[in-house]
């Protein structure tokens, strides 16, 4: 973990109610695609953890939802604004139990994420396929970018609006050799219970971001672990589900 600033280069909308901040700094610390930082905002107690869509050296790339008043002041914040950011927390996803043709499933801003990590298995030789969930055609954001990548992209959308009505477990099948997934918990609980191989990056609240305060405690088969420091990501074998 490292404590540094960033300045922010860009800040725009991408659909609904979801934004990509770009900042630039040391992303050193910033080593596997599933990570995430945790942002200082003035005037806010608690610090705002936001997974890692993109990095490259000395360049960051976050996409992140309004759902409250701290996100909320993040739309507002303008280039050449300087934050605070904790960066190089959690486990990310191990690349290495991939197999050649990977699922990349996706929820909400349970997606970005799975961006960087395509790019890292494409790196390698891998053929991802990317699986995308929204509940309204007006939400959708990378889509595109992962065409562009070379991934095979399938969509789901809750209302019916845009691709295949229902939800992303509807679009995963017994031909991908591992999944990758990150999402709300119902989706990974459904994803989990599909029975395939794969791992999972778990969403809960957060205090500090590095493990101390024991906030983001889970139960796991073997005991109780962090979120923010023995994960995010697990292994579906791990989990109690």
């Amino acid at each position: 973990m490292k404590q540094e600033i960033f300045k922010i280069e860009q800040n725009k909308v991408l659909a609904a109610n979801t934004y990509e901040m770009v900042l630039s700094g040391d992303t050193s610390a910033v080593t596997s695609p599933g990570q995430f930082v945790n942002i200082a905002l003035p005037g806010r107690f608690l610090r705002r953890p936001v997974s890692v869509c993109d990095c490259g050296p000395g360049r960051l790339t976050l996409i992140y939802k309004v759902l409250g008043e701290g996100t909320a002041d993040m739309t507002e914040m303008l280039p050449g604004t300087k934050l605070s950011v904790l960066t190089g927390l959690g486990n990310g996803f191990d690349l290495s139990r991939s197999g050649e043709r990977p699922m990349l499933a996706g929820g909400g801003v349970g997606i970005p994420p799975l961006f960087w990590l395509a790019k890292e298995l494409i790196k390698q030789g891998k053929r991802p396929a990317a699986a995308l969930g929204y509940n309204t055609a007006g939400e959708i954001f990378l889509e595109k970018e992962f065409r562009e990548l070379g991934c095979e992209v399938l969509v789901a959308t809750a209302d019916g609006s845009y691709g295949t009505k229902g939800y992303v477990t509807s679009l995963i099948n017994e031909r991908f050799s591992q999944i990758y997934a990150c999402g709300p918990t119902p989706m990974l609980k459904a994803i989990y219970a599909l029975g395939m191989p794969g791992q999972l990056s778990l969403e809960e609240r957060m205090g500090c971001g590095f493990g101390a305060c024991m906030g983001c405690s889970i139960k796991v088969k073997d005991g109780y672990k962090r979120i923010c420091k023995d994960g995010p990501v697990f292994g579906m074998e791990e989990l109690p589900w």
